[in-house]
C-alpha cells in the first residue's frame, strides 16, 4: 500500500510539472482579478510619496515596462520609435554569435541612424554617432557599441512620452497591478502542494504549484515548534534575510532564489525556485565521478553564484555537492542559505558548516572570517566531484575529529594532507593548490580580486563568462525526463510528531514572525508576465467595456483638474434605517467628504470637516477590521463615522488624507476666527456654514460605518460583490 501511495505521489507531481508548461489559461486554477480602475487615486498618491512615480522606477519594473511599451505601440498619438530602437540595442547586446552581432549592428545603424540622418530627423548627439562609426569602420562590434545611445533614448522617453503615459489608462492599469502586488497575503490555499522532495533539520521541502499562475515552485516548510525546541529562531529568520538579499535586484541564475515568504500558525514557508534535476551528490552516486571537462562546467556556474553572494557581503558557509541542485536542463544552482551570513558590518566567527568542507579559519573557534571560507570549500567540492570524497576524508574515514585535524594541520606552503593525483592536469593541480591554501592571504580568491581571481585562473582559459551567465554552454548531464530525480517519499520520511508534543507556541513566539511575510517584487512581476498577464489584462478590458456599454457612471471622470484629494469605492455600514454594508463611492475634498451611491441618481451624503471633532490618530478594531474612527462635535451628529479598507495601502491613505484635511480645515477656521475677532472685537465663532449643513445634509443623525467594498476592487478588495448597496 505504501508503494502505491509513493507511485501516486510521483504521478501527481509529474502531472503538475507538465501542466505548468501548458498555456496560462490551462495552468491556473484560481483567477487573478484586478482591482477597480478607481484605485488609481489611492495608488498614485501612495507611489508619489514613495518617490516611485518617475520614468526610471516604472520602466525598470517588468510590468511597468510592458505597459509603457503597450502605450507607445498602441495608444500614443505620436509615434515613439525610440523604444523600438532601445529594444533592438538590447537584443544586439544579448547576441553571442559574432557574425550575427555584426549583421544586427549594420541593420541598426542603417535603420535607426543613417536613415534618420539622411532625412534630417536624427535627434541624437554627434558624439553618439561618431562612437558607433568608429567601431564599424574597423569592422568591430563590441557589446557596448550602442551604449551612448541608451541614455539619450531614455532622456527622450522621460519627457513627453512618459508624461502622456501617466495621463493614460495604461498607467491606471499599472496602478491596478501594483495595488494587487502590494496587497499579496499568501496562505496555503494559494498553492497546490505535491510530494515531499527533501527534508532538513527544521522541516520538509515539497513540490507545489501556485494556484493563480500555475507556476511550479519548491515550498520549504519549517516547523515552528521544532524551531523553538532547537532554539533555531535566529537561524530561521536569518535564512529569510539572506534569501531576500540574493533574490532582490539583478537576477542570479545560479542560486535557488525566493519569490515569497509567508507563515501559518505552525509553519514558516519559503517559496523557492524548483530544481527538479536532483543534486550533485545524488548524481555522483548514480553517475560516478566527473572528468575535468565536466567538472569545469559546474565550477564555472558555481563561481558566478558565489560571486553574486560575495558582492552582497554574504558568506555561504555550506558549499558541498549535496547543496548544488540541477534544473531540468542540467544547469546548477546553489541551494539552502540556512547557514549563510552577512559580513558587511561584522565578520562571523562561528564554526558552522559540513566537516570536510570547512576552512581552517572556520574550524579555529573565535577566528573571524569572510568570503575566504567559501573559496576553500569550493576547492573541497571540486575535489569531491573528481575523486568521490573530500580532500580531507582519506581512506573513507567518517571520524569528524580526524577530518577536522587533517584540515587544521595541513602545512601552509604545501598540501601535505591532500592527495593530488598525477592524472590531474597541471592547471587543475594549480587551481586546487590555490583554493586549498591554509594561509588566507595566499588563497585564490582572497588576494583582493575575489571571484575575478578564480575566473582568470589558467584552468578556466577559453571560458566566455557571458555565455556561462546566459547558460549557453551544454551541460554534461541532462537529468532523466519524466522522473522525480529525488529519493522515494517514504525514504525521505517525516518527523516524529512526538518530539514536539510538549512544545507550546505562545503569542510571544508568534510575534517573532510578525514581519516574516515577503513578496519579491521583480520575481512576482516576472512570474505574472510569463503566465497570465495578457489574459488578465484582456479580461479586465472586457469588463471595462461592459461597464461603459451600460453607461455606468465614472465618478472619477471630472476629478483631473478639481481639488479632490482622494476618491474610490468604500463600504458604509449603518445609518438611520440601515444595518447592512452599503457600497459608496467616496470623494474627499479639503472641506468635505462626499458619499455617492453607485447609481449616482441621488444627491451625495455630505460630511463637512467642521462637523468633525477628531480623526483618531491610531487605528481601532471594529468587527475584526482595522478602522479609522471619526468623532463628531456635540449636537451635530449622533454617533460616529468609522472608515476601513481591506486594502492596507488604501486604509493608510484614507487615514492620512482625512487627518490632513481635518487639520487644515481646523487651522483655516481658527485663522478666520482670529481675524473676525480683530475686526469686530469679539471672539470668532465656528460652524456657521457647517451648522446649516448639519440640518440639511445629515443622514438622520445615526452612527455610520464605512468600509472597503469588493465592487470597486483594489481599494475595496475582491470580497464583497455588491455590499448591500442602497
Amino acid at each position: 500500500m505504501a508503494d502505491l501511495e509513493a507511485v501516486l505521489a510521483d504521478v501527481s507531481y509529474l502531472m503538475a510539472m507538465e501542466k505548468s508548461k501548458c498555456m496560462p489559461a490551462a495552468r491556473a486554477s484560481k483567477k487573478i482579478v484586478l482591482p477597480d480602475p478607481s484605485v488609481r487615486s489611492v495608488m498614485h498618491k501612495y507611489l508619489e510619496k514613495e518617490n516611485e512615480v518617475n520614468f526610471d522606477k516604472i520602466f525598470n519594473q517588468v510590468l511597468g515596462y510592458l505597459l509603457f511599451r503597450d502605450f507607445c505601440d498602441n495608444v500614443s498619438e505620436e509615434p515613439v520609435p525610440h523604444l523600438k530602437f532601445y529594444e533592438e540595442i538590447k537584443a544586439y547586446e544579448k547576441t553571442e554569435c559574432h557574425d550575427e552581432r555584426r549583421k544586427q549592428a549594420r541593420d541598426i545603424y542603417d535603420n535607426y541612424i543613417m536613415k534618420e540622418m539622411l532625412s534630417h530627423t536624427h535627434e541624437y548627439s554627434k558624439e553618439a554617432v561618431a562612437h558607433v562609426q568608429k567601431y564599424l569602420m574597423k569592422n568591430e562590434v563590441p557589446v557596448n557599441l550602442f551604449e551612448p545611445y541608451i541614455e539619450e533614448i531614455f532622456h527622450h522617453l522621460r519627457g513627453e512620452p512618459f508624461r502622456k503615459f501617466l495621463e493614460s489608462d495604461k498607467y491606471t492599469r499599472f496602478c491596478q497591478w501594483k495595488n494587487l502586488e502590494l496587497n499579496i497575503q499568501l496562505t496555503m490555499n494559494d498553492f497546490s502542494v505535491h510530494r515531499i522532495i527533501g527534508r532538513g533539520g527544521f522541516g520538509e521541502v515539497y513540490g507545489c504549484r501556485k494556484a493563480d499562475t500555475g507556476k511550479m515552485y519548491a515550498m520549504k516548510c519549517l516547523d515552528k515548534k521544532r524551531i523553538k525546541m532547537k532554539q533555531g529562531e535566529t537561524l530561521a529568520l536569518n535564512e529569510r534575510t539572506m534569501l531576500s538579499l540574493v533574490s532582490t535586484g539583478v537576477d542570479c541564475p545560479f542560486i535557488v532564489c525566493m519569490t515569497y515568504a509567508f507563515h501559518t500558525p505552525d509553519k514558516l514557508c519559503f517559496i523557492l525556485d524548483l530544481m527538479n534535476g536532483g543534486d550533485l551528490h545524488y548524481h555522483l552516486s548514480q553517475h560516478g565521478v566527473f572528468n575535468e571537462s565536466d567538472m569545469k562546467f559546474y565550477a564555472a556556474e558555481v563561481i558566478l553564484g558565489l560571486e553574486h553572494m560575495h558582492k552582497r557581503f554574504i558568506v555561504y558557509r555550506d558549499l558541498k555537492p549535496a547543496n548544488i541542485l540541477l534544473d531540468e536542463n542540467g544547469h546548477v544552482r546553489i541551494s539552502d542559505l540556512g547557514l549563510a551570513c552577512d559580513f558587511s558590518k561584522k565578520k562571523p566567527h562561528a564554526s558552522v558548516g559540513t566537516h570536510g568542507y570547512m576552512a581552517p579559519e572556520v574550524l579555529s573557534k573565535g577566528t573571524p572570517y569572510d568570503s575566504s571560507a567559501d573559496w576553500f570549500s569550493f576547492g573541497c567540492m571540486l575535489y569531491k566531484l573528481l575523486k568521490g570524497h573530500s580532500p580531507f576524508r582519506q581512506h573513507k574515514t567518517k571520524d569528524k575529529h580526524e577530518i577536522d585535524r587533517m584540515t587544521l594541520t595541513m602545512q601552509p606552503s604545501c598540501l601535505q594532507n591532500v592527495e593530488l593525483p598525477e592524472s590531474f592536469s597541471k592547471e587543475l593541480r594549480d587551481l586546487l593548490e590555490g583554493l586549498l591554501q591554509r594561509d588566507i592571504d595566499k588563497r585564490l580568491g582572497c588576494k583582493g580580486g575575489g571571484a575575478e581571481e578564480v575566473k582568470s585562473h589558467p584552468f578556466f582559459t577559453g571560458i566566455d563568462w557571458n555565455q556561462v551567465y546566459y547558460q549557453k554552454y551544454t551541460p554534461p548531464l541532462i537529468p532523466p525526463r519524466g522522473e522525480v530525480n529525488a529519493a522515494d517519499a517514504f525514504d525521505i520520511g517525516s518527523f516524529d510528531e512526538e518530539d514536539t508534543k510538549g512544545i507550546k507556541l505562545t503569542d510571544q513566539d508568534q510575534e517573532l514572525y510578525r514581519y516574516f511575510p515577503l513578496t519579491i517584487s521583480e520575481r512576482w512581476q516576472q512570474e505574472v508576465a510569463e503566465t497570465v498577464f495578457e489574459t488578465v489584462n484582456t479580461e479586465a478590458d472586457k469588463l471595462e467595456q461592459k461597464r461603459k456599454a451600460k453607461q455606468k457612471q465614472r465618478f472619477d471622470a471630472d476629478e483631473k483638474d478639481s481639488d479632490c484629494i482622494l476618491h474610490g469605492y468604500i463600504k458604509k455600514y449603518g445609518g438611520s434605517f440601515a444595518s447592512v454594508w452599503q457600497t459608496r463611492y467616496a470623494k474627499l475634498y479639503p472641506n468635505r467628504l462626499e458619499l455617492h451611491t453607485e447609481s449616482g441618481n441621488t444627491k451625495p451624503e455630505l460630511v463637512f470637516m467642521d462637523q468633525i471633532e477628531e480623526v483618531s490618530p491610531d487605528f481601532v478594531q471594529f468587527k475584526n477590521e482595522q478602522c479609522v474612527q471619526i468623532r463628531f462635535r456635540d449636537g451635530i451628529r449622533d454617533g460616529k463615522l468609522i472608515i476601513t479598507n481591506s486594502d492596507e495601502i488604501g486604509l493608510k491613505e484614507w487615514a492620512l488624507s482625512l487627518r490632513a484635511a481635518h487639520k487644515e480645515s481646523q487651522e483655516l477656521l481658527g485663522s478666520m476666527a482670529k481675524k473676525a475677532g480683530k475686526i469686530y472685537g469679539t471672539e470668532g465663532q465656528r460652524g456657521g456654514s457647517g451648522g446649516a449643513a448639519d440640518g440639511k445634509q445629515s443622514s438622520g443623525g445615526a452612527g455610520v460605518l464605512i468600509s472597503s467594498s469588493g465592487t470597486g476592487g483594489g481599494v475595496l478588495g475582491q470580497k464583497n460583490s455588491n455590499g448591500g448597496s442602497n
